[in-house]
């Protein structure tokens, strides 16, 4: 989310081609937040300052390939973006497109997910 504009940026999933915030799993040497930071370049040619402190956390069933799921546990943090470029890593796999946190969320499948961008203008309100 750019809490400045108060808009969100999904991306299409690679697999299924659904609605999804950038996101990945931890990285070494990385806090968190800085780990969601290099997925959204990855993801969606995000360049900016991301909030150390989660907004919240949404917890999914992430499907294998092998046919089963695990759960996993999100943690979404705010992204001040200062800039999206036209090539990144995944460029060629995802479509990326900025949305309300109203429409975002009717967008988005996980329910924790939803729940989180309903509440987003009040916590981007109280952070600017």
């Amino acid at each position: 989310m750019d809490s400045r504009k108060g808009k969100v940026l999904l991306v299409t999933s690679r697999g299924t081609g659904r609605w999804i915030v950038p996101k990945g799993w931890p990285m070494p040497g990385r806090s968190l937040a800085d780990a969601a930071k290099q997925e959204a370049w990855e993801e969606a040619g995000v360049r900016g300052k991301v909030d150390q402190d989660a907004v919240g956390t949404y917890h999914y069933d992430k499907q294998q390939d092998r046919g089963f799921a695990i759960p996993v546990e999100v943690h979404v943090f705010v992204l001040e973006v200062d800039g999206l470029v036209d090539e990144f890593p995944e460029d060629s796999q995802r479509k990326r497109r900025w949305y309300s946190p109203e429409r975002a969320a009717e967008l988005v499948a996980e329910t924790g997910l939803k729940k989180l961008l309903r509440a987003l203008p009040a916590k981007a309100g109280k952070q600017a």
